[in-house]
């Protein structure tokens, strides 16, 4: 296992600063994925760490041994790409075999290491076949059982399941996931699937521009957002300007339209210009003359839509001269009602402006 630390690197393509003083540490063993949306710096930032894409300052380690001075070919990675990059002119085996044999490595040791190689990825009787006659799916195996094979220090993989249909997605990225632990190795997993990233990380970086808004656990990323860039492209989620109206020792009161919003646990936030985060999943539907919850808070307004999403309904309720408020519940209110929703006000997060 291979620790990384990536220490001040940027890369600027013309007037683009495509990545702008990034520094992180990732830990050995650790599923850390770079997630942010088209353009933002994630998939140069992992070409940086492959040697396919020069620096223009700082440096990157594996360990303690400086490796943005080395080749491609010298650092020791496994690299799997978007569009899989499996070689149409050889077959499963051979494609699988292409890095052992770079280093050399033949006979019976390479035989024996394409044969562990595909079984990992659940290919095993798969070597004597073509490519043209495999599933999206069972290419993307192929290109991931080419990279572990030379058991690399770090494993890069730069949104591999962007081609996959939804339900091969869920699948393929619990199957990466379940190799990864098997193996003990070190994962950096590029995305824009913000779904794909909670699920799978250990940490995730959110980008933004070429800047790091937040590295965090998923939990944190989710629930405690830091930015307002990172709670509206990480899930669902309100966004509430208002002015503060009430404040003491770790809560504040914010007026939104005519409505009150409050929030706990706001020490050491900066609270002259609050933007709140309130999840749709944060807000209860009370039925006519329900009580709140203790400690909760209540909002009341006009519901205006409704979609049946199956297993859930998502709707949303008009504020009193304030913004539509969106909302998930298990079973859908009645249409044109005035409604009341409970929140708790430790679920409200105040934000600061991303930069």
């Amino acid at each position: 296992m291979t620790a990384i630390a990536i220490e001040g690197v940027a890369r600027t393509f013309g007037t683009v600063r495509a990545v702008d003083d990034v520094s992180l540490t990732i830990r050995d063993g650790e599923f850390f994925t770079l997630l942010g949306p088209s353009g933002c710096g994630k998939t140069t930032l992992l070409r940086m760490v492959a040697g396919f894409c020069a620096l223009d300052r700082g440096r990157i380690l594996f360990g303690t041994e400086r490796i943005d001075t080395l080749p491609p070919h010298r650092r020791n990675t496994g690299m799997v790409f978007q569009n899989y990059a499996v070689f149409p002119n050889l077959t499963v085996g051979d494609n699988v075999a292409y890095g052992l044999r770079a280093r050399r490595i033949a006979g019976d040791e390479l035989k024996r290491r394409v044969a562990h190689a595909l079984k990992l990825v659940q290919l095993d009787d798969f070597a004597p076949r073509w490519p043209h006659q495999l599933s999206g799916g069972q290419l993307q195996r192929v290109a991931i059982a080419r990279a572990v094979v030379i058991r690399p220090h770090v494993l890069l993989l730069d949104e591999p399941l962007s081609n996959l249909d939804a339900k091969l997605r869920v699948e393929m990225r619990g199957e990466i996931r379940a190799l990864q632990r098997t193996l003990g190795i070190t994962v950096i997993y590029v995305t824009h699937d913000q779904e794909e990233a909670l699920a799978m990380s250990d940490r995730i970086a959110v980008m933004r521009a070429g800047r790091l808004e937040q590295v965090d656990d998923p939990a944190t990323i989710y629930q405690r957002p830091a930015t307002t860039f990172v709670a509206s492209f990480v899930g669902i989620t309100n966004l509430l300007a208002g002015e503060v109206v009430g404040q003491e020792a770790g809560a504040i009161e914010v007026r939104v339209g005519a409505s009150i919003v409050r929030a706990h646990g706001t020490m050491g936030v900066d609270t002259s210009r609050p933007v709140l985060a309130l999840r749709p999943e944060a807000l209860r539907v009370l039925a006519p003359g329900e009580s709140a919850p203790a400690g909760f808070a209540t909002l009341t307004g006009m519901l205006e839509t409704v979609e049946y999403l199956g297993a859930l309904t998502r709707f949303t309720l008009r504020l009193p001269d304030g913004p539509p408020l969106r909302l998930m519940s298990l079973a859908a209110p009645r249409v044109e009602d005035r409604i009341t929703v409970a929140y708790d006000p430790a679920c409200v997060v105040v934000l600061r402006e991303s930069s």
